[in-house]
């Protein structure tokens, strides 16, 4: 039952940022393709990656990585920095463009999380946050991104 409920509130949340895509996209062209959209999420939860840790992370060659974010860097939703230690190196940071097409998912997450505090106690907020830690950080070991924030 825990699998099904998890399932069901994982999916909704795909859904619905879909939903909302979809619906804007309803009157224009849709600016980022469905790779390119992984891509940009990836990107996002490193968290100022350099081209070749994009590349391993994804599990791509380095020219395949560099054709991607020289894409994404065309269409404005990223930008390369250069390192200030390697000069060589640069730094892949996304964009406000990026953020505010983003922030479709983060909204409702955010409504979503304000109406759990209005439903449970602070305790059970407290516990809930615990156990999504644990499984974050114990059970999902495949996975490693930094510790990720949610954008105000």
């Amino acid at each position: 039952m825990l699998r099904d409920a998890f399932y069901q509130v994982y999916t909704k949340f795909k859904v619905h940022f879909y939903q909302e895509i979809f619906q804007r996209f309803q009157n224009r062209e849709a600016s980022l393709t469905t790779v390119e959209t992984f891509c940009m999420e990836i990107i996002s939860a490193l968290g100022r990656p350099t081209v070749n840790e994009f590349a391993t992370f994804m599990r791509i060659s380095p020219p395949n990585a560099a054709y991607k974010v020289n894409s994404l860097v065309k269409k404005g939703y990223i930008n390369k920095t250069q390192s200030q230690d390697d000069r060589r190196e640069y730094h892949l940071e996304v964009t406000q463009k990026y953020i505010d097409y983003y922030n479709i998912s983060n909204n409702y997450m955010r409504e979503v999380m304000d109406r759990i505090a209005a439903r449970f106690s602070a305790e059970e907020c407290r516990r809930l946050e615990e156990m999504l830690n644990i499984v974050s950080d114990e059970l999902m070991p495949e996975v490693q991104i930094p510790r990720a924030r949610m954008p105000e």
